[in-house]
């Protein structure tokens, strides 16, 4: 059968346009380079839930997400321009902020993720310790950086606590040590220690857990922070993360046992069943705190913000008081219904 000159013409023109859209280049996505805190436990879906749902790439990002050691050393690391963006301790922030107070390139918090601070001091029945009041003149122990450490003057102050006396270890050996006796307490993140010393053979019903939160001390805990070479360059990937990562944190919150799979993916010799209650230890003790609902999730309260500045400033002698105006912007987050993502209270 014989085409029409017409016909012919539009096969033609269509093969053509064809053959240039194959020869487009995909559009392009922006890079963006994110350290978390810590290793891949379970707190770290809420970051990579949105990598695996697709969230970011929707955004227009490429996002690589890698492990941390450290709120500190995640905090240098987007200051000297080798991460865009990361996930750490507001303290450790304000410290760097003061200490270094003619840093070209400070990181700045963009979203509050951890409204309470995990930090708490946990002992063992055994020892008696009971209130904060009993760690007056006990053995406490904790890595040198520990944010419990660092702000343990707070909870001194806050509960009338005198002296203790400090002893330094690796992070590994802080449960280990506790556990054998060398020690009359530790600090540490809540939901990290317990289950420490419950891997080192440590019934839960013996540990006595003190969380910073529930003992006068409302510390904000960790944020997501940028840079601000990137708020300048780009708000729009900065934007396009917060937005992409609240949808990913609402799909871990709404079912965070599945969502250890995708730390799995990132760390195979981890305990699936262990980091499924830490992360929801998590949710419930910081994320979707009874203070994350009255504040509501992602911003930070002012005045909250001013006190846990001056706090800092005083328990960490910094060189500089912190000013709470430069460390935190609120101007990336996404709209008040987008940030509507704390599951229902338990009743």
């Amino acid at each position: 059968m014989k085409l029409s000159l017409i016909t012919r013409r539009s096969l033609l023109a269509l093969a053509s346009a064809t053959t240039t859209l194959l020869a487009l280049p995909a559009q392009a996505q922006t890079p963006i380079k994110f350290q978390l805190d810590w290793r891949f436990e379970g707190p770290a879906a809420l970051f990579l839930g949105a990598a695996n749902k697709g969230h970011y790439k929707a955004a227009g990002l490429d996002v690589t997400i890698d492990a941390g050691n450290g709120s500190g050393g995640t905090v240098t690391r987007v200051a000297s321009g080798t991460y865009d963006m990361g996930f750490a301790d507001l303290a450790a922030l304000m410290e760097f902020h003061a200490n270094n107070p003619d840093a070209p390139n400070k990181p700045v918090a963009v979203m509050m993720v951890y409204n309470n601070t995990p930090a708490a001091v946990l002992t063992l029945k055994k020892n008696n310790i009971k209130t904060p009041a009993d760690l007056n003149g006990k053995k406490l122990g904790a890595p040198v950086f520990d944010a419990g450490r660092r702000g343990f003057p707070i909870f001194a102050k806050a509960n009338g606590i005198g002296s203790v006396q400090w002893t330094s270890m690796d992070p590994p050996l802080r449960e280990t040590m506790l556990a054998r006796g060398d020690i009359d307490a530790i600090t540490g993140f809540s939901f990290t220690s317990l289950l420490n010393l419950e891997a080192r053979g440590v019934k839960t019903e013996d540990i006595v857990v003190l969380p910073y939160a529930d003992h006068g001390v409302k510390l904000y805990g960790n944020v997501i922070i940028a840079s601000p070479k990137l708020m300048k360059e780009n708000p729009a990937a900065v934007k396009g993360f917060l937005s992409a990562f609240t949808k990913g944190a609402k799909d871990v919150m709404a079912n965070p046992d599945a969502s250890i799979d995708f730390v799995k993916a990132r760390d195979g010799i981890i305990n699936v069943d262990l980091e499924k209650r830490r992360l929801r230890m998590a949710i419930d003790a910081v994320v979707a705190s009874p203070d994350a609902r009255r504040e509501g999730f992602g911003v930070v309260v002012p005045g909250r913000l001013a006190l846990m500045a001056s706090q800092v400033s005083d328990a960490f002698a910094t060189k500089t008081r912190v000013n709470p105006d430069t460390v935190w912007s609120d101007a990336f987050l996404p709209s008040k219904a987008e940030l509507n993502i704390l599951p229902p209270a338990k009743k």
